[in-house]
C-alpha cells in the first residue's frame, strides 16, 4: 500500500484537477469500511453521517456474497435470458404503485435521469423542461443542462432557452413560508405561471423533474398537496413527471419505501428514476416508467441497449439490497433513529441561536445554520468550522444548499441511536465555542440560563483566541470551502460539488 503522501502525489500526477477530495488540507485515506463506520490506513474510525450510497451499510456480508457467488457463475449483458433481471424487476415494482411497472436498467444516477428526460421528450414530442432553483440531476452534459446548481456558476450563457427554472419549494427560505396558509398551492401556481409564460413564447414543456425532497438544495421537504397540483398543470400541458429518487430512495423517508409517497397515496409521478442505493456501492441504477411511456419510447424504432445495464451481477446485488432493507427491517431504523436525531437537533434549536432551523424525515435531515434567527441569515462559513472540526472529532458530515450553511445527514440505514446522541453532542460542544467566540449568542440575547453541556472557553483564553482566528479565517475564504471540500492552495473559484 502506498503512503499517504504517496497517495496524493499519484492523485496530482494522474488524475484530473477538477476532481476534488474531501478535507483537501488533510485528506482521508480510507482502506476500508464496515455498517456505518470508515477506516483510515492507520486504523481510525470515523462515523459516516453522510453516505447514502452504502445504503444498507458498507460492505455488508450478504450484498458481497450475493456478488460474488454471482460472478463465479455468470455475468454478461441483458440480450441473453437471465432470471436474476426479471425477479429483481418484479421485486422493484412491487414497491411502486401498480402503474409504474417498466424497468430500464442502466449504471448511475446520471444516465437514469439522462434516459428519463428521452422518455419524456419521446413520449411528449416536446423538448423543454421544468426544473427546482438549485437542483442537480447529474454530471451529463444533458443534466447540467437543467441543474441550477451547476449551470448558475457558468453565468448568463449557462441556462438554456429550453430550461425553466420554478422556486424550491422550501417553506424556510423560500418566498412562501411556513406562515402561509397553503404554500403547496402557492408554488405550484409559480410553475403553472412559467408554463403559461412558455406557451405564450411558443414552446412546449416535456416534462417538469424534481428530487423528491431536495437534497443539494438544502435538504428541502417539498409541503403537502405540492407535487399533486404540479402534476396536474404538467399533464394539461402535454408532459410527464419526474421523480428524481437517486438519493432519497429504498426506504430512507422510513414511512415509505419512496420519497415522492410522502406526498399521498392520490400522487403518481410518470417516471421514476434510482441509483446511489440501489447497489449499496455497485454501480447500478433504474428508470421505472408506465407502459404507455414505455410504448412511445419503442415505437420511435430506436433500440435502446446498455452493455452492462441490468447485467446477473448488478441484478443479483439489487435483490440482496432488497432483502437486506426487508430482513434487518431499515425502514423501522430510519425512522425511529430519524426522529430521535431529529428530536435532539431541535433540543439544539432551543438551546442555540446558530441553529435557524432542522428538517428532515427519516434518515434524511437537514440542519440551517444562520447568524441571526429573525432575519435568517446564513451561516456558511460557521457551517464550514463545523464539518472540519467535526473531521478532526472523527465525524464525517457535510455542508450543502444554495449558501452551503446546512448541515445535511443521510447516513448508512444502519445509523443507531447511539451514533446520534454521539454526534449531536459534539455539534452541541462545536456550536458552543463558536456562539461564544463570535458573540451570537450575546446579539442574540439568548436567555443566561441556557446551560452548555461544557465549559465554553472564556474571553481572553488561548482556545478562545484560536476559534475566533479560526472563524475570521473561514469567513473570508467561505467561497472557497464547501462541503468539506477546499483547494489545497484555497485559490480555486466558489464552486459547489455534490455528495
Amino acid at each position: 500500500m502506498y503512503s499517504k503522501a504517496e497517495t496524493l502525489e499519484l492523485r496530482r500526477k494522474h488524475i484530473g484537477p477538477s476532481c476534488k477530495v474531501f478535507f483537501a488540507k488533510d485528506p482521508i485515506k480510507i482502506v476500508h469500511a464496515r455498517g456505518q463506520y470508515m477506516f483510515d490506513e492507520n486504523g481510525e474510525k470515523y462515523l459516516d453521517c453522510i453516505n447514502n450510497v452504502a445504503h444498507v451499510g458498507h460492505s455488508h456480508p450478504q450484498v458481497t456474497k450475493a456478488a460474488v457467488k454471482q460472478m463465479e457463475l455468470l455475468n454478461t449483458n441483458s440480450r441473453f435470458l437471465h432470471d436474476n433481471l426479471v425477479e429483481y424487476a418484479k421485486r422493484l415494482t412491487a414497491t411502486l404503485p401498480e402503474e409504474l411497472s417498466v424497468c430500464y436498467f442502466v449504471n448511475s444516477g446520471s444516465e437514469a435521469n439522462d434516459l428519463a428526460l428521452r422518455l419524456a421528450r419521446q413520449y411528449s414530442g416536446h423538448q423543454d423542461v421544468i426544473t427546482l432553483d438549485h437542483a442537480y440531476h447529474g454530471h451529463v452534459t444533458s443534466l447540467i443542462d437543467i441543474s441550477p446548481y451547476k449551470f448558475n456558476q457558468l453565468g448568463k450563457e449557462g441556462k438554456k432557452e429550453f430550461v425553466h427554472v420554478a422556486p424550491s419549494p422550501d417553506i424556510y427560505r423560500g418566498k412562501y413560508r411556513e406562515d402561509h396558509q397553503d404554500p403547496g398551492s402557492a408554488y405550484a401556481d409559480d410553475v403553472k405561471k412559467i408554463i403559461e409564460e412558455a406557451q405564450k413564447n411558443g414552446r412546449k414543456i416535456a416534462a417538469f423533474i424534481a428530487e423528491s425532497m431536495q437534497s443539494c438544495g438544502g435538504q428541502v421537504i417539498p409541503p403537502a398537496g405540492y407535487f399533486q397540483k404540479v402534476a396536474e398543470t404538467i399533464h394539461k400541458a402535454g408532459g410527464v413527471f419526474i421523480a428524481d429518487e437517486v438519493q432519497v430512495g429504498f426506504g430512507r423517508v422510513g414511512k415509505h419505501f419512496w420519497g415522492f409517497q410522502l406526498q399521498g397515496e392520490d400522487f403518481v409521478p410518470d417516471i421514476v428514476t434510482m441509483g446511489k442505493p440501489i447497489g449499496n456501492g455497485h454501480p447500478m441504477s433504474c428508470v421505472v416508467t408506465t407502459r404507455q411511456i414505455a410504448e412511445a419510447f419503442g415505437a420511435s424504432g430506436l433500440e435502446y441497449f446498455n452493455t452492462f445495464g441490468g447485467n446477473p451481477v448488478s441484478c443479483a446485488i439489487g435483490l440482496a439490497v432488497l432483502d437486506v432493507i426487508e430482513k434487518e427491517d431499515l425502514r423501522r431504523n430510519a425512522t425511529d433513529v430519524g426522529n430521535y436525531l431529529t428530536g435532539l437537533l431541535k433540543e439544539q434549536k432551543e438551546k442555540h441561536p446558530l441553529v435557524g432551523d432542522v428538517r428532515g424525515v427519516g434518515l434524511f435531515v437537514g440542519v440551517d445554520l444562520v447568524k441571526d434567527q429573525q432575519k435568517r441569515t446564513p451561516a456558511t462559513a460557521e457551517a464550514q468550522h463545523i464539518i472540519y472540526k467535526l473531521k478532526e472529532r472523527k465525524i464525517l458530515l457535510s455542508a450543502d444548499g444554495p449558501y452551503r450553511n446546512i448541515l445535511k445527514f443521510k447516513p448508512p440505514m444502519c445509523f443507531s441511536k447511539e451514533d446520534a446522541k454521539f454526534v449531536v453532542d459534539q455539534i452541541d460542544e462545536l456550536l458552543a465555542d463558536l456562539e461564544e467566540a463570535t458573540g451570537i449568542r450575546t446579539r442574540n440575547r439568548l436567555p443566561t440560563t441556557t446551560q452548555y453541556k461544557r465549559k465554553v472557553p472564556t474571553e481572553g483564553s488561548s482556545q478562545l483566541d484560536s476559534l475566533s482566528e479560526s472563524i475570521s479565517h473561514i469567513n473570508g475564504s467561505a467561497c472557497r470551502q464547501e462541503n468539506g471540500f477546499s483547494a489545497e492552495n484555497h485559490t480555486v473559484s466558489c464552486k459547489r460539488i455534490r455528495t
